[in-house]
């Protein structure tokens, strides 16, 4: 632990004044010890006087001392790294509705495995992130504006319908602006909350007026990473038009916009794999690491051993030191 990590620490000169006590306490026993030798029968002592342990008359002293030190370290205001929830941060939930999503390669199918999972992080969420939702097919519709209302989110991911296409580019767009409004709105004198855009499907990009790669460049440029979910498996069979069609996920599409976005890839292959990729984000999105207060535990022990330096002194002594 450096100085950098308290608050302030000149209060560290107290401990001067711990040292001159403890030294003055080491001078003061050493005249007594003299005085005591000097003016005292030792021999009449020895018969009438019980006898007991030197070391426990300074039991007190001792653990006053170190009470002060530790109510010093206490002052000086310590930090350390911890976990805490954010206070602020937009995200945009975008889920891809397109028609390979009723593939039962997950059971009961891709698109009511998502929705479990996805109610189930916008339920984890802390309250302090503002959560919007996308749904995209042949093209993207903003179903929930950035809010911290989860019932209104997880309503809307409840009533997620199958449509035909899949514009994964343009899905990114409306996101990023839904992200870009928003931040006007609450930004204040800190400016637009951080944010992040969490992309979660399992085709490759069909139509679109904006390439998915392009969007992902821009959203780096944003400063607005996406997180992508692949979902689903090579086996995946849909029946369209009474035609069975195969439906494999697309890994390499996702990697590559997670890595042009500045954002993490996540591969989910089952429905258990995808609750875990969103438990994994949701611990991502709704905490962070901060040098937060952690004087606490050495104000507690400061004032119990201060406590104990006065049981101490009551029983050894009959005094309070």
């Amino acid at each position: 632990m450096s100085f950098s990590n308290f608050v302030a620490p000149w209060w560290f000169l107290l401990l001067i004044g711990v040292a001159l006590l403890t030294a003055g306490y080491v001078v003061a026993q050493r005249i007594r010890r003299k005085r005591v030798l000097r003016f005292t029968n030792l021999e009449l002592l020895e018969r009438v006087a019980p006898k007991r342990e030197r070391w426990s008359r300074h039991v007190p002293a001792a653990f006053l001392l170190a009470a002060l030190a530790l109510l010093t370290v206490a002052l000086a205001g310590p930090t350390a790294e911890q976990r805490v929830p954010r206070n602020r941060a937009t995200v945009m939930l975008v889920v891809d509705v397109s028609l390979s999503m009723k593939a039962t390669d997950i059971k009961p199918s891709r698109l009511e495995a998502a929705q479990s999972a996805a109610k189930s992080f916008t339920e984890g969420l802390t309250p302090g992130i503002n959560l919007g939702l996308i749904s995209f097919a042949g093209s993207a519709t903003v179903l929930v504006a950035p809010t911290t209302d989860r019932p209104a989110v997880t309503q809307s991911i409840d009533g997620l319908k199958l449509a035909q296409s899949t514009a994964t580019g343009d899905a990114l767009v409306a996101a990023m602006a839904s992200i870009d409004s928003f931040g006007k709105v609450v930004g204040g004198a800190e400016g637009p909350p951080p944010a992040r855009i969490v992309l979660m499907t399992d085709g490759k990009e069909t139509v679109g007026t904006r390439k998915a790669f392009d969007a992902a460049e821009d959203a780096k440029k944003a400063g607005i990473p996406i997180s992508t979910i692949s979902f689903g498996t090579e086996d995946g069979v849909v029946d369209i038009e009474g035609r069975s069609q195969s439906v494999p996920v697309d890994d390499d599409s996702m990697k590559e916009i997670a890595k042009l976005s500045g954002g993490e890839f996540f591969k989910a292959a089952s429905a258990e794999e995808l609750r875990r990729v969103y438990d994994t984000l949701g611990e991502q999105i709704g905490y962070e690491k901060k040098q937060a207060d952690a004087s606490k535990p050495w104000l507690l022990l400061g004032t119990m051993t201060a406590m104990f330096a006065a049981a101490a002194a009551l029983l050894l002594g009959q005094r309070l030191p």
